[in-house]
């Protein structure tokens, strides 16, 4: 069991983290990769992975073992400074990745062998010698460029939809019942959060607050860094209402070969309101109050925004959470149209 020991202060600090870390993304989904076949709800985007994975990147999946112990310095300081969002977040933090001091390489290779005689590179990597390095960050940049790259778009609007769920739960019940229903293995007894895990460890967050960041490849349950005096973070992960990455029923240049009669289609003045009304994230009712239409025309008007790539839907118990995706944010914003090149498919949209 993991558990977080909250003061009044650590309460106060909890935050949410506005989109997935690529650092954590290229990690976690490396773990996915590394399970055997059949064994993970991502088998699709697996396979295709693996297909085409270059000689270099299966370097990192050395150090991404699927269970067990991954090194902390692959996922640096994110809470502390790292930004997690943005075209160059996962560039800045392999900058970071590529600075980690020689003790810290050594102590986290070692833990990685756990006793064994770890592979020559990474006896190199520990001693924090330049080809080495040079080598990690080369497998690194061609594993996300093939494993994350042509899903991305698709990725940060699942947890879009996800992200969109737990802030109504944090302005619905505040922060504790955020936490008493960010996921099933999570248990929130006040000052504790306890997260069921096979070790035994206790983090006291002594005031430093604790940051929550929703993931896309953790596929068990919630995890964190291994070293307590790390700044604290949780990773959960989002609940999965959409195809995982490579089932897409259309790609991006289809989406293309459309002729973008999706895109015109939010010419209308009804459906511009739909999209701006989206921004914080709307159930098919709650859209159907603000604009004083039917669920039915709601309902209609969130389907096309959606076969459009600017909106995503997810279930949440009963009901149908509609969110902005970047495109949507990106159109809004007045910035040019990118068609995502993977968009996931979509749950069906009661009325």
């Amino acid at each position: 069991m993991l558990r977080f020991h909250f003061t009044s202060d650590d309460l106060a600090r909890v935050r949410i983290a506005p989109g997935p870390d690529p650092l954590w993304e290229t990690l976690l989904s490396a773990h996915v990769v590394n399970q055997r076949a059949g064994a993970t709800l991502f088998e699709p985007w697996r396979e295709r992975v693996l297909t085409g994975l270059p000689p270099a990147a299966r370097m990192l999946l050395r150090l991404a073992p699927p269970r067990g112990y991954s090194p902390d310095f692959l996922t640096p300081a994110t809470g502390a400074a790292l930004p997690l969002t943005g075209s160059d977040a996962f560039e800045t933090g392999l900058d970071a990745v590529l600075s980690t001091s020689r003790a810290r390489l050594r102590h986290d290779i070692s833990r990685l062998a756990h006793g064994r005689t770890p592979h020559v590179w990474m006896r190199d990597l520990a001693d924090g010698t330049a080809p080495a390095l040079r080598g990690l960050g080369v497998a690194m940049r061609s594993y996300h460029e093939q494993a994350l790259g042509p899903y991305w778009s698709g990725i940060l609007a699942a947890v879009d939809v996800d992200r969109a769920a737990r802030t109504r739960a944090w302005v619905a019940g505040g922060t504790e019942q955020a936490l008493r229903t960010l996921h099933p293995a999570i248990r929130w007894e006040h000052p504790v959060l306890s997260v069921a895990t096979a070790a035994e460890r206790d983090v006291h967050l002594a005031g430093r607050g604790l940051l929550i960041v929703p993931s896309y490849f953790c596929n068990r349950a919630p995890i964190s860094l291994a070293d307590p005096e790390l700044p604290p973070l949780l990773i959960y992960p989002i609940a999965h209402e959409q195809a995982r990455p490579g089932t897409a029923t259309a790609t991006g240049s289809e989406a293309r070969a459309d002729g973008g009669r999706p895109l015109t289609a939010l010419l209308g003045r009804t459906r511009a309101a739909v999209l701006r009304s989206l921004g914080t994230g709307a159930t098919t009712s709650e859209l159907a109050q603000r604009l004083e239409i039917s669920p039915a025309s709601a309902s209609e008007h969130a389907t096309v925004l959606r076969n459009a790539g600017l909106v995503s839907s997810g279930r949440e118990r009963n009901t149908v959470l509609h969110a902005l995706t970047p495109l949507g944010r990106t159109l809004l914003d007045g910035g040019g149209v990118r068609v995502p090149t993977a968009s996931p498919a979509t749950a069906a949209d009661p009325v």
